[in-house]
């Protein structure tokens, strides 16, 4: 009982993937239609969870500013135990690579709840609850250090989204949700299975059942083996990226799903398959990922142009913005591929940048639909005359997107094609002209909703955006000039467990595989998270 409540109470990361659940429960006491209670009452649920994300990670900072690595009951590293006949453990842990995605998640919670506010109208205690539920699966998947209990974190983020796409969505929102819940689910259960093949060739190694992320870094395995549970882990996570040809699920679900949906889809949910693919793919089967190198490359490489030439010839301002996720997602997929650290940098740092500028894009957009109902070019032009505020929001957020300097996007772009280049010299080059036609759709957006005569009678009487509305974009705003101008700040705290990822994924690539399932000696975790003399993980 004192370990539970350790957990819940303390300054845990236990009580930053819980707090948001529990918060559930108060809900269902609220009557029916007091949604103005509701919004409230999720709105300051949402702070108090951004105010112990922030209060966590300042006080796991080295004294050097990186974020340190720390546990939940971390003795020996072990955890607790939840099923021990089958070694699965309650095992959390965080560090550099998972912190900064983590603090976007509860960074971006209060904005889509202060951004919903007039979008969604109807069942607000189911909305608040879909909201808060996605948060903790979102942060359990980050912080899950036992693969049984990333894969339970894992669907638990699925349901929530479902929900959020399925119930307050546009006219085809059930296509939508059906659609996004078939190719996630596709990729998971496939990702299950190998979990569970890592699990038994541990025990037939090892004597013991282990679903621990650093026990089963232990295994080396046959190249025939590693190609196969890679193949099981990448499609999983590149489904959920999306990369070409997988992505065919998401315009549909962008287009269909509410403002704060799109908002959290975009800004956070598929950076779970990119950090997936860092966090596990890359580190547990090395030599299979130097064999399907090529061809992840390739698929990068032309989701960045696909998906850029799509956006451009599109006549919806939503479907653009989601196709330019398709484009900038495939820039974090090279940064990856690249095995650099300077582009695993660009690439850490250009997750959490898309989230903040793809966010503002779906927030203004969305703050445009409430007022006219439609998201076409051909029914806009002239809105700066009428709607200096928003007309500024919108340059900037896209020339952010853009990667203008001095702002976040061109931090992550250049680091990710400065580290390519230095590995992969023609793949960074070919990779360029996606920036070029970046420039080109979002700047044909700005164009034809901003600039122009104001030739539709019902845009005259359009009204600027509320305080609420600038008190909801412009925090993210704020943040993309910050990272523009001092990218060191943003970029440091991540490096050192950047650096030991990558060191662990050298040493045991520029060996050969074994040719039979095998435990390596002395054990990697010590590679990934070194323990100083007198340091111990949090307790």
């Amino acid at each position: 009982m004192d370990t539970i409540l350790h957990l819940l109470l303390g300054n845990t990361l236990s009580r930053l993937i819980f707090f948001p659940a529990l918060a559930c429960l108060p809900l269902l006491f609220f009557r029916r239609g007091a949604s103005r209670s509701v919004k409230s009452y999720a709105l300051v649920v949402s702070l108090i969870e951004l105010a112990f994300g922030l209060i966590y990670a300042a006080g796991h900072r080295t004294a050097e500013g990186a974020f340190a690595f720390s546990q939940d009951l971390s003795a020996a590293g072990g955890g607790v135990d939840w099923i021990p006949s089958f070694g699965i453990r309650y095992e959390l842990a965080a560090d550099g690579i998972s912190m900064p995605l983590a603090l976007l998640a509860v960074f971006l919670l209060p904005l889509v709840v202060l951004g919903s506010y007039r979008g969604i109208e109807n069942h607000w205690r189911g909305f608040a609850a879909s909201l808060l539920l996605l948060t903790s699966g979102t942060l359990g998947a980050l912080f899950a250090h036992d693969l049984f209990l990333f894969y339970i974190f894992w669907e638990v983020m699925l349901i929530p989204m479902y929900l959020i796409i399925g119930i307050w969505g546009g006219e085809r929102r059930i296509y939508a949700a059906v659609k996004f819940f078939l190719f996630t689910m596709a990729g998971s259960l496939l990702m299950l299975v190998a979990i569970l093949w890592l699990a038994w060739t541990y025990r037939q190694t090892a004597g013991v059942w282990s679903f621990s992320y650093g026990e089963l870094l232990r295994l080396d395995l046959p190249l025939n083996q590693q190609l196969w549970l890679f193949g099981a882990f990448a499609l999983a996570f590149l489904i959920k990226v999306p990369m070409f040809p997988l992505h065919t699920w998401l315009p549909d679900a962008h287009v269909e799903a509410p403002t704060g949906g799109s908002v959290l889809l975009a800004g956070i949910l598929l950076k779970l398959g990119t950090y997936g693919f860092l966090r596990f793919a890359l580190p547990l089967f090395p030599h299979a990922n130097r064999e399907a190198r090529p061809l992840l490359l390739s698929l990068a490489l032309i989701g960045i142009l696909y998906g850029a030439l799509v956006a451009w010839v599109q006549v919806d301002m939503k479907k653009l913005v989601a196709y330019s996720s398709v484009a900038h997602l495939g820039f974090v997929m090279l940064g990856l591929l690249a095995v650099d650290l300077i582009a695993w940098q660009g690439a850490l740092i250009q997750m959490v940048n898309h989230g903040l500028a793809t966010g503002a894009l779906f927030f203004l957009v969305g703050m445009l639909y409430d007022r006219r109902h439609t998201k076409k070019f051909a029914d806009y032009s002239g809105l700066a005359k009428v709607m200096p505020v928003f007309a500024f929001f919108l340059v900037f957020s896209a020339l952010a997107s853009v990667g203008l300097p001095a702002l976040n996007g061109f931090v992550g772009e250049f680091l990710i094609l400065l580290g390519t280049y230095r590995t992969l010299p023609v793949w960074a080059a070919a990779a360029t002209l996606g920036v070029v036609l970046a420039a080109i759709y979002l700047l044909k957006m700005l164009y034809e909703t901003l600039w122009g005569p104001l030739s539709h009678e019902e845009n005259q009487g359009l009204s600027d955006l509320s305080l609420r509305e600038i008190l909801t974009v412009a925090p993210l705003c704020v943040l993309m000039l910050w990272i523009g101008v001092a990218p060191s700040r943003f970029i440091e705290p991540s490096r050192p467990a950047l650096e030991k990822t990558l060191n662990l994924y050298q040493s045991r690539v520029n060996s050969p595989p074994a040719t039979a399932p095998t435990l390596l000696s002395p054990d990697p975790r010590l590679a990934l998270h070194p323990v100083a003399a007198g340091e111990e993980g949090e307790r």
